[in-house]
C-alpha cells in the first residue's frame, strides 16, 4: 500500500506539472503576454520547488509526510486554478509562480520516495527509488496527451481547472503514508539534523552531486516549458508536441527502471555519467543537427525519455546508501534545491534569448556543453559503502564520535589482524599500545571503519 501510495503520489504531482508547457502559447496569446512573462512565471515556480522541497523534507522528516503532503496538494489546486482566471502578469507570477510553486515542492515526489525507501530493504531500494521515478513519468505520459486534448476541446481555462481537480486527489493518498523515519534495515540513529546537515556539507562527493543535479534541472526544464512551442515553431501540429511530451514520459517509465535495477547491481556513479554525457550527445545530435521533421522530432522524445528522470534513483540511492534514510528528505531536497535553480535559469534564458533572437538554437548548445563536463568526470573519487545495518554487532556503532567504546573495540582488532612476521611493532600491552600499534600498522583498517565519509568508486 505504501509503494502503490507513494507511486500514485508521484504519478499526479508529476504529472500536472509536466503539462504547463502546453499553455505558453494559448495563454500567452489570449493575455497578450511574451514568452518571457510566462517563462518567468514558471521559473519561479520552479525556483520555488526547489527551495521548499528541502523545508518540506524537514518538516516530513521530523512529523511524517502526509501533512506536509496534504498542504501541498491544496496550494497546487489552488494555484493551477487561478492560474486560469487572472489577467496580469505579476498576479501570474504569485498564483503560477509562488503558490504552484510551493504547492509542488509539498507534493514532491521526493518525500514520497523517501517513505518509500524507508520500508524496503537496502538491496531492494534501488530499485524501488526506480519505481517510484518511473510513476512520476507515467504522470507525464498519461496527462501531456489529455491536458491537451482538454485544451482543445474545453479550451486552457477549462483544462487548468481540470488538472487544479485531478490535484486534490494527492490528499487521500498521502494518509496512506507512514510515519516512521528509519529503515527497515537500518540501526536507529540518534544523529540530529544539524548533524546531518554538517556532515553532508563537509561532504566533498554530496557536493559533487548537488552541482551535478543543476545541470540536470537545467536541461529538464528547459525542453519540459519550450519544448512544445519549439516544435510548433517549427510549423510542425501541437498534438506532434503534446505527444513528444507524452513520449518522453513513456520511454523514461523504461529508464527509470532500468535506471534503478543498474543501480543495484553496477556503480551508480558510473550510471550518472553516462547518463549525462549521453544527453549531450543527443542534443547535439538531434535537435541541433538533425533535420527538423516530426520523424526527428519523436526519436528526440524518445532518446531524451530513457534518460529523463533516470539520474533520480541514482542520485536519491546514492544519497540513502551514503547518509541514510534518516534525513533522507532533507539532505536529497536540499540536493533537489540545485536542480531546480538550474530549472530557474534554463526556463528564464530559454524565454529571454527567444524573445531577443527569436530562436532557441543557442539554448541548445548551452544545454548540451554542461552535461558533457559532467559526464567526463565531475564526480568524487571516494568509495561506495552502505550505511550500517540494525544488527546486533553495527547497532553500536553509528557513526557518531560519542560512540568511543565501538570505535576502541574496532581498532583494537585491527590491532591484532597486524600482529606478525611482518608488523613493524611488536605486540605491546594495554590500551594505549593498541592505539599507538594501530596507528602505525593499521590505518587503512582504521579508516574502513568511518563508514560514513565514504563516496562511489569507478568500480562497484
Amino acid at each position: 500500500m505504501v509503494i502503490a501510495a507513494g507511486c500514485g503520489i508521484a504519478m499526479i504531482g508529476f504529472g500536472v506539472r509536466s503539462t504547463f508547457g502546453l499553455f505558453l502559447e494559448p495563454m500567452t496569446e489570449a493575455r497578450a503576454w511574451s514568452r518571457e512573462t510566462f517563462s518567468i512565471a514558471l521559473a519561479i515556480q520552479n525556483l520555488l520547488w526547489g527551495i521548499g522541497v528541502p523545508i518540506a523534507g524537514m518538516i516530513a522528516d521530523r512529523f511524517g509526510p502526509s501533512r506536509v503532503i496534504v498542504l501541498g496538494a491544496l496550494l497546487y489546486a489552488a494555484g493551477t486554478w487561478s492560474m486560469s482566471v487572472v489577467e496580469s502578469g505579476p498576479a501570474f507570477y504569485m498564483v503560477g509562480g509562488v503558490l504552484v510553486g510551493l504547492g509542488v515542492a509539498f507534493t514532491a515526489f521526493s518525500l514520497a520516495l523517501a517513505a518509500m525507501a524507508r520500508v524496503v530493504p537496502r538491496g531492494k531500494r534501488s530499485f524501488i527509488l526506480g519505481l517510484g521515478t518511473a510513476a512520476g513519468s507515467l504522470g507525464q505520459f498519461v496527462f501531456s496527451p489529455n491536458a491537451q486534448a482538454a485544451i482543445d476541446f474545453f479550451g486552457w481555462q477549462g483544462a487548468l481547472l481540470a488538472l487544479a481537480t485531478s490535484a486534490l486527489v494527492i490528499v487521500p493518498l498521502a494518509f496512506i503514508l507512514p510515519r516512521t523515519t528509519s529503515g527497515v534495515d537500518e540501526a536507529v540513529s540518534d544523529q540530529s539534523m544539524m548533524e546531518a546537515l554538517r556532515e553532508a556539507r563537509g561532504h566533498s562527493g554530496y557536493i559533487l552531486l548537488t552541482m551535478g543535479f543543476f545541470v540536470c534541472g537545467f536541461q529538464i526544464a528547459f525542453i519540459t516549458v519550450h519544448f512544445p512551442a519549439y516544435v510548433t515553431d517549427l510549423g510542425l501540429s501541437p498534438s506532434v508536441a503534446a505527444w513528444s511530451i507524452a513520449l518522453v514520459g513513456g520511454c523514461n517509465i523504461i529508464g527509470c527502471l532500468l535506471s534503478g535495477m543498474a543501480g543495484q547491481r553496477w556503480s551508480k556513479r558510473c550510471g550518472l555519467a553516462v547518463i549525462y554525457f549521453a544527453r549531450s550527445i543527443i542534443i547535439v545530435a538531434l535537435a541541433v543537427c538533425a533535420p527538423k521533421t516530426d520523424i526527428t522530432v519523436y526519436a528526440f522524445a524518445a532518446a531524451m525519455g530513457f534518460l529523463w528522470l533516470a539520474t533520480v534513483p541514482l542520485t536519491s540511492a546514492i544519497v540513502a546508501q551514503v547518509f541514510g534514510t534518516r534525513y533522507m528528505a532533507t539532505l536529497f531536497g536540499i540536493v533537489f534545491f540545485s536542480h531546480q535553480a538550474g530549472s530557474f535559469i534554463g526556463i528564464w534564458l530559454g524565454g529571454w534569448l527567444y524573445d531577443t533572437t527569436g530562436s532557441y538554437d543557442f539554448v541548445w548548445w548551452i544545454s548540451a556543453g554542461p552535461g558533457r563536463c559532467r559526464g567526463s568526470g565531475a564526480s568524487p573519487d571516494q568509495r561506495e559503502t552502505a550505511r550500517p545495518a540494525a544488527d546486533a554487532d553495527e547497532l553500536t556503532h553509528t557513526g557518531h564520535p560519542g560512540n568511543c567504546a565501538a570505535v576502541i573495540q574496532d581498532l583494537k582488532r585491527s590491532a591484532f589482524a597486524c600482529r606478525g612476521p611482518g608488523s613493524p611493532l611488536r605486540a605491546v600491552r594495554g590500551d594505549t599500545g593498541f592505539l599507538i600499534e594501530t596507528v602505525t600498522c593499521s590505518l587503512a583498517d582504521a579508516a574502513r571503519t568511518r563508514r560514513r565519509r565514504t563516496w562511489p568508486s569507478l568500480w562497484p
